[in-house]
């Protein structure tokens, strides 16, 4: 690869876009890592209601709370940028597209924080 090809590639990363891009990446890996857990605390329900109760009660911790806070956040920036990838395919590219990602980056930390509110 020639030096200026290099160049491109290293601008390319500093992008909106780029982040956006690896955002929604990491967020539906973060996802994916999470659904064993979420399918193990399905499981106490179906053990019967006294190791749900235990579990239930094990949520209640402030840093459970916490962590679903992130769940909320990493869903609602999975949801934005599938949103994004639908849009560059359907319509055509304009210049808001930068006004676009950080407009779906404010809304996914804002869905989080209103979550968050409602939690404590």
């Amino acid at each position: 690869m020639s030096l200026g090809m290099q160049a491109i590639g290293w601008r390319a990363r500093n992008h909106p876009a780029y982040w956006a891009f690896l955002v929604h990446r990491i967020s539906g890996l973060l996802l994916a890592l999470f659904l064993p857990a979420h399918f193990w605390a399905l499981a106490r329900a179906i053990e019967g209601e006294a190791r749900l109760d235990s579990f239930l009660r094990w949520t209640a911790s402030p840093w459970v709370r916490l962590a679903e806070a992130g769940l909320v956040v990493l869903l609602a920036a999975h949801l934005a940028g599938g949103l994004r990838i639908m849009v560059l395919e359907l319509l055509a590219w304009r210049d808001g597209q930068k006004t676009a990602i950080a407009l779906s980056a404010g809304a996914s930390l804002a869905i989080g924080l209103a979550f968050l509110l409602q939690v404590f």
